[in-house]
């Protein structure tokens, strides 16, 4: 098994904390995992990237070569086209189509959604709403790592234990919604398969 993920957003909406899923849920499968990330002006709105490597093989380096990601997920669409080069051809795209305009000169949103919905393999879905609508915008970053799990090859009880790990001293009420986020991103994302 070997995965190249690339995470992008911006600062506040939980791309570390779906490194750190991801990477947890990983090494619970006894998986090699190599992550690196750059954070830039994150908590001022900035953009937010991190490359995750997974492989049953151990791993070299940190960083994912242009062209070369099985999966990128965007927690924003723009910065989800900003990181396109890095998708391999048959690699997926998945979306959150809700834009966080941070910048006064943001491009026209239906130009970008157009752009993604050119590429073959794209799963794009309102996180922000179904999260919403789940009780709480702020799992928007569960949903979309739920969506990316149909391409991740772990099973979703990797994810499910790796929440328990990295919310449990928090409640088992957050724990839930978090899980309940990312079976309903797993579920959305059937729709495109």
């Amino acid at each position: 098994m070997k995965k190249d993920i690339v995470l992008g957003g911006v600062g506040g909406q939980g791309i570390l904390t779906i490194a750190a899923t991801i990477g947890t849920a990983a090494v619970g499968r006894g998986l090699f995992l190599k992550q690196s990330e750059v954070h830039g002006m994150s908590q001022r709105g900035g953009d937010v990237m991190s490359n995750l490597r997974l492989s049953s093989n151990e791993i070299y380096s940190d960083l994912i070569p242009k062209g070369k990601a099985d999966i990128i997920i965007g927690v924003e669409p723009m910065e989800a086209l900003r990181h396109l080069p890095m998708l391999k051809p048959e690699g997926w795209l998945i979306t959150n189509v809700k834009p966080f305009v941070n910048i006064p000169n943001y491009p026209n949103i239906d130009v970008i959604l157009a752009e993604i919905e050119k590429l073959n393999h794209h799963v794009s879905l309102d996180a922000d709403q179904i999260a919403k609508d789940l009780g709480s915008v702020k799992a928007a970053n569960m949903v979309m790592l739920g969506a990316a799990i149909p391409f991740i090859d772990l099973d979703f009880a990797a994810f499910e234990e790796a929440l328990q790990i990295i919310f449990g001293r928090k409640g088992q009420e957050l724990v839930q919604l978090n899980v309940a986020a990312l079976r309903a991103g797993m579920n959305e994302a059937q729709k495109f398969l």
